[in-house]
């Protein structure tokens, strides 16, 4: 039984690359309605069997399976040798929602692509990668892992480059090319280490090994720190995360597919190896720095971004910033429901991208909320007022949904922390509503903010019923929470400092000057580029 369903779930991906593996370029730019149909119709199997294999794990959850662990099969008639498939909660979850984001990039593709001289081959390099990131999420083995986890730079690089006779399409290629060669080398070593250090390429036999350990050898270790290493660079974090924004040129089914899905595969390595990481604390103080630095250093630019899609491109790289924060604060239930949530989210935002942009040109600067209006004329007496009114708020919120869901914060790791931070989150966007003196807009924003609590924790009792039996209760000693707390508690007084700069752009603000700077993302790419040279050329 647990054969045909590994068999099954893996069999979608192997056809998608079949197709991309027989089918020429030539050939399939001869007949791309044919390719089109095919690869659409694969997709639309893989959405099916992800989404049958989701309510089979639910149900074996809920009704309480003697063994709620990954479903484990053998070779018929190899002996013992088991498949190189790992289906537990956290895999199911990423299959189903990469194979639903999948299915509806080739269906949006259908239209936009319609007419494309090269649209054939356009859609065999899209099955291509969805069924490269579908193996590596299904992937139980490190060899499957990492073969999958180049093939989805590959297909990623295709797609960039499918218009190649733009110079910044070409450009952006070639530098994403160059920068994950880096994530690439780390992944490498790391899996050569941990072979040789327990003498099995399994996740399921890796795992048992890691846990029986007392400590963690230097082997170990260094294989920790080169996982978050690959993690943090395949998610574009700072500084590796100049190719991102670069990527403007790419079709826009292309951007929703590279930021809903590809750049996620940092955050699910980290996830997926998270017994592994955990085994050297250490190391996940540094992903919790990376992740802190990145959030708040990308969420600043994003404010002063004019263009939509590279708007979204930095605050896809926050985002990933902020999963890397909880990964480091061993809160990987919660990071794996933000890449779940961040992915249907910027799918959604890059292919409406389009009606962003024609909402903006209808209605033009009339369109201004009132709350905005009254608050620009000299609100800023009441400033004090409103945010502590908004902290209150959010924090009986928050409250509220946890006590009544049945989760104490202080119980899960990271848990009073990024408690906080949606705490804040809510408050400084409570605050400019309660700035606006309509009490109506202020009830209903505030109720609001508490559906939005209750969803939030009510999310998370699932999608951490599904991965609790697959990641590892970290508990981090005293000394490394303060550290990792300051740094945290810093970071974002800065953010919210610099974000009520750049925001005000007038001469009058004493942070006006960083505007410029954030809106040209603090040179950083320009630096790089001094001291290294165009990344394109290497």
């Amino acid at each position: 039984m647990a054969w045909t369903i590994l068999t099954i779930s893996a069999l979608p991906a192997v056809l998608l690359l079949a197709l991309a593996a027989v089918v020429p370029r030539r050939d399939a730019d001869a007949a791309p309605l044919t390719i089109r149909t095919w690869v659409t119709a694969l997709a639309t199997l893989q959405l099916a069997v992800a989404s049958v294999l989701t309510i089979a794990m639910a149900l074996r959850l809920v009704f309480g399976s003697t063994d709620p662990g990954a479903w484990h099969a053998v070779f018929p008639g190899a002996g013992s040798e088991p498949l190189p498939i790992y289906l537990d909660g956290v895999s199911t979850l990423m299959f189903l929602m990469v194979s639903f984001i999948g299915w509806v990039i080739c269906r949006y593709s259908l239209r936009y692509l319609d007419g494309d001289r090269s649209q054939g081959n356009y859609f065999l390099w899209t099955g291509f990668t969805l069924a490269a990131v579908a193996l590596m999420v299904l992937s139980g083995h490190l060899l499957l892992f990492f073969i999958a986890w180049l093939m989805t730079s590959i297909g990623l690089h295709h797609l960039l480059l499918h218009d190649s006779s733009r110079p910044a399409a070409e450009r952006a290629a070639w530098t994403k090319f160059t920068i994950i060669r880096i994530a690439d080398v780390a992944l490498a070593i790391a899996c050569i280490l941990l072979y040789r250090e327990f003498g099995t390429a399994y996740l399921g036999e890796l795992f048992t090994a890691v846990g029986d350990l007392s400590s963690a050898s230097a082997a170990l270790q260094t294989a920790a720190l080169l996982l978050v290493l690959a993690g943090a660079i395949k998610s574009a974090q700072f500084p590796f995360h100049t190719w991102l924004p670069q990527t403007l040129e790419t079709p826009t089914p292309v951007s929703a597919l590279m930021h809903a899905g590809i750049v996620n595969a940092g955050g699910y390595l980290l996830v997926r190896t998270s017994p592994i990481v955990s085994a050297a604390p250490w190391t996940l103080a540094v992903l919790a720095t990376i992740g802190a630095v990145t959030a708040c250093y990308a969420a600043v630019v994003m404010l002063t971004q004019t263009s939509v899609k590279k708007s979204l491109a930095y605050s896809t790289i926050a985002q990933m910033g902020f999963m890397m924060l909880q990964c480091g604060l061993g809160a990987f239930s919660a990071a794996l429901l933000h890449i779940l949530a961040h992915s249907m989210y910027k799918a959604h935002a890059f292919l409406g991208s389009g009606d962003v942009i024609a909402q903006r040109s209808r209605m033009g600067a009339a369109a201004v909320p009132r709350s905005e209006r009254k608050a620009a004329g000299g609100e800023a007496p009441r400033r004090m007022t409103t945010g502590l009114a908004a902290a209150g708020v959010s924090l009986c919120c928050l409250a509220l949904a946890s006590l009544t869901l049945g989760i104490d914060p202080s119980t899960k790791p990271g848990g009073l922390v990024l408690g906080a931070v949606l705490c804040l989150a809510i408050a400084h966007w409570l605050e400019k509503v309660f700035a606006g003196a309509d009490r109506r807009l202020a009830l209903q924003s505030s109720a609001f903010a508490l559906a939005l609590c209750f969803l939030y924790v009510f999310s998370y009792r699932i999608v951490d019923g599904f991965v609790a039996d697959s990641v590892p209760v970290v508990t981090l000693p005293v000394m490394q929470w303060v550290v990792i707390g300051s740094i945290i508690g810093c970071g974002f007084t800065t953010m919210l400092w610099a974000e009520r700069s750049t925001t005000r752009r007038g001469s009058e603000s004493r942070g006006g000057r960083w505007y410029v700077h954030a809106s040209n993302g603090f040179y950083v790419e320009s630096v790089l580029r001094r001291v290294f040279g165009s990344l394109s050329k290497s």
